[in-house]
């Protein structure tokens, strides 16, 4: 199916602003595997999640290749925020309502058989300890009923400017990783579960590959780095920590909304 072409009043001034953002911030960019991300045709795009930049970070590698727009699937409070909300509905972004999940599932579908590329955060939501948490198996889920590719992508290096539980440090110069890994073989009879368990292998791999040759690791001498993860020898809280953190600030987000 060709998709359907619409004026993007909002996405594509968006992205001249993101642009301008990495330009300002001067990120020293590790761009690898653009070549991957289909010139043509749905696909999805399912990455890692460390930073608020992400969203932008996945979408400058389908805009280097050409193909400018990608659709993110994003938390219905995302969509509710005052500022981001008309911005996310404007680049026709999907909303997830996690209690009312199937909608956006068809949503996305369709715009996968539209010829769209669909951008997925699988873990959903961003890792405090910055190494992948357990799957959703909606990626696969998609990418196996949708007849596309499911490319891993893995970002690092953008939550040491902004990530969750931390106040933006607004420093230049930082070094950032964007690769976009091969799609994954789909196997005869793949289940979305085993896809899923894939999908989270490869990432695992591809982060610490990321790792193992990211510029800016620091040689110890000042102490262990904050947002580099435990198992490399960061002070980043284990993912048992990380996990303990993430409920604690649900809960106070529960008790926000109670009073």
């Amino acid at each position: 199916m060709v998709p359907v072409r619409r004026r993007e009043w909002v996405y594509r001034p968006v992205i001249r602003i993101a642009i301008t953002l990495f330009r300002v911030l001067g990120f020293r960019f590790d761009l690898r595997g653009v070549e991957n991300v289909p010139r043509d045709g749905g696909a999805v795009l399912a990455s890692n999640h460390v930073s608020y930049f992400d969203f932008m970070f996945v979408g400058y590698m389908a805009h280097r290749r050409g193909r400018r727009l990608v659709r993110f699937m994003a938390k219905q409070a995302v969509f509710s925020h005052p500022i981001g909300g008309p911005l996310m509905r404007g680049m026709r972004h999907i909303p997830v309502d996690r209690a009312a999940g199937a909608g956006a599932y068809r949503h996305a579908v369709d715009a996968l058989r539209a010829g769209e590329l669909v951008g997925v955060f699988p873990e959903s939501t961003i890792s405090r300890s910055y190494v992948p948490r357990r799957l959703k198996s909606g990626a696969a889920r998609m990418a196996l009923e949708a007849g596309v590719p499911l490319i891993p992508v893995v970002t690092w290096g953008g939550h040491r400017v902004w990530t969750v539980g931390r106040r933006p440090v607004w420093k230049r110069r930082v070094a950032v990783s964007i690769w976009v890994d091969e799609p994954l073989a789909i196997n005869p009879g793949e289940t979305a579960a085993t896809l899923t368990d894939r999908l989270a292998v490869r990432l695992r791999e591809l982060v610490d590959k990321v790792l193992s040759e990211y510029p800016d690791l620091p040689d110890g001498s000042h102490g262990a780095a904050w947002w580099l993860p435990h198992h490399v020898g960061g002070s980043a809280p284990t993912p048992h920590e990380a996990a303990e953190a993430e409920a604690a600030a649900i809960a106070a987000r529960a008790e926000r909304r109670r009073r």
